[in-house]
Order: structure tokens, then C-alpha cells, then sequence
């Protein structure tokens, strides 16, 4: 009788594909790095349409856990400005207030990622807007935020006129249920001066052993022109990214 990891993978996916969604995520995905990625694509084809029809007999609880584990998702709705301003909280608009404006605008330069297609902008005063993710709400069990402590990473993406300095912000917190503050990250105020080459460039961090209790991720950033012009010449952002990793 073969050993099972003489299987060919498709046997193996096949196998797999039968253990509930807990015990995938729980045992199986912990195995070895080839089960890991097995497991990991099982959530893809457990989460198309086709599939979750074929297995309505799989409890709430179970995909939650399976999810929780093995999803990179963004948590940041609207993170590029397709859809205005929704989901966001606009905490100051001062100036001439935030805007949204195609890539890659006047003076600029096109995203790296030629599916991203509009920024926010600033005008001349602080523009700061802040977007507050329930974890819990988001699908991801409490007990588990509590011990496994999963990466937290958040990432922006931001860049500014040829024409214009400007300064931008990054304030990331993770809250407790009643938002207190458990671990934080602000960045310093980056001052790009102007005649810069408008590149776009990413900043990023990942919070680890952060301690039991957070519930809530607040994403606050923002920015503003150095000229003082009135308009919107201040610091483009777009790609808003936060992701619960195992």
C-alpha cells in the first residue's frame, strides 16, 4: 500500500476535500507546507457559488474557522475611491476637502497595478479619513483572535504632484471591544517636496503578539499639499490594504 504522501495531488485535494472545513484548518493545514497550500486552496473553490450550493450541510461555525485561517482578503471597503467616499469617515476635510480623481491626474504617474484605476486626494489644510473594522463582524471568532494572535498587516499606497510637495500620515489601532487601544502604529509626517518624481510608494506594517482583547482595527490616514494652493495638490492615496493572516 503507498504512503499517502506518494499520492498524486489531485488525490490528495480529492481527500482533503472531504474533511470538515474545522478540522482542514485546525490538523490537516498544519501537516506540511504542501497541505498548507492544498487547504488554502480549497477556500477558494468552497467559497465559489457552485460549491457552496454542493455543501449547505457545513455549519456556519465550521466556515467561519476555515475562513478565519486561510483568507487574505482586504478588510478596507473602498480602499481606491470607486465608490466616493462610502464606508469611509472623512475626520477632517479642511481646504478645499478630499476629492477622488482617475490615475494617473495631473502631473502624476499610473499605479504600479494597472487595475487600480482612481486615488483620493488633499487640498491645501489636513485631509484625514479613518474607516473602523469590527473583526467579529468580519467573521473572525474572538477565542481565536485571543490565542492565536494571527499577523495583522496594513499597507497605503500614496504619491503627489510633480508640481507639488506634500505631507502625508499613516494611524493604525487595534481596538479593544470597548476601543481602547491595545497596539498602535503612526507613522511619521512624510514630507515629499515638490518637483518630486510623483512615483507612488507603499508603506506597511504588521502587528504581532499584540495580547488577547482586540476586536477592532481603526485605519486613519491622511495629508496635504505644501504650497498652500487652493485645489487639490496635496497627497494622493490609493490601495488601502488590511489583512488577518495565519
Amino acid at each position: 500500500m503507498a504512503a499517502i504522501d506518494s499520492l498524486p495531488e489531485q488525490v490528495l485535494l480529492k481527500i482533503l476535500s472531504y474533511v470538515p472545513p474545522k478540522e482542514s484548518v485546525f490538523i490537516c493545514r498544519l501537516v506540511c507546507q504542501q497541505w498548507k497550500g492544498l487547504v488554502d486552496g480549497l477556500n477558494l473553490q468552497f467559497h465559489d457559488e457552485a460549491s457552496l450550493k454542493e455543501n449547505q450541510d457545513i455549519k456556519p461555525e465550521d466556515w467561519e474557522a476555515f475562513y478565519f485561517c486561510t483568507s487574505k482578503n482586504n478588510l478596507i471597503k473602498n480602499p481606491c475611491g470607486e465608490e466616493g467616499f462610502t464606508f469611509w469617515e472623512l475626520t477632517d476635510n479642511d481646504g478645499n476637502g478630499w476629492k477622488v480623481e482617475d490615475l494617473p491626474g495631473d502631473s502624476g504617474k499610473p499605479f504600479p497595478n494597472q487595475n487600480i484605476q482612481k486615488y483620493f486626494v488633499t487640498s491645501f489644510e489636513w485631509c484625514r479619513k479613518s474607516q473602523l473594522i469590527n473583526l467579529v463582524s468580519e467573521g473572525f471568532d474572538a477565542e481565536t483572535l485571543d490565542n492565536v494572535q494571527p499577523p495583522v498587516t496594513v499597507k497605503d499606497w500614496y504619491a503627489g504632484r510633480h508640481d507639488s510637495g506634500f505631507d502625508y500620515e499613516l494611524h493604525v489601532e487595534l481596538l479593544s471591544e470597548d476601543l481602547s487601544v491595545i497596539q498602535e502604529y503612526k507613522s511619521n509626517t512624510i514630507q515629499v517636496p515638490q518637483w518630486s518624481d510623483a512615483e507612488w510608494k507603499e508603506i506597511s506594517n504588521t502587528f504581532t503578539n499584540y495580547g488577547p482583547g482586540i476586536r477592532h482595527v481603526k485605519f486613519t490616514h491622511g495629508g496635504k499639499d505644501s504650497q498652500f494652493w487652493g485645489g487639490w495638490y496635496g497627497a494622493r492615496i490609493t490601495n488601502s490594504t488590511v489583512t488577518v493572516e495565519q
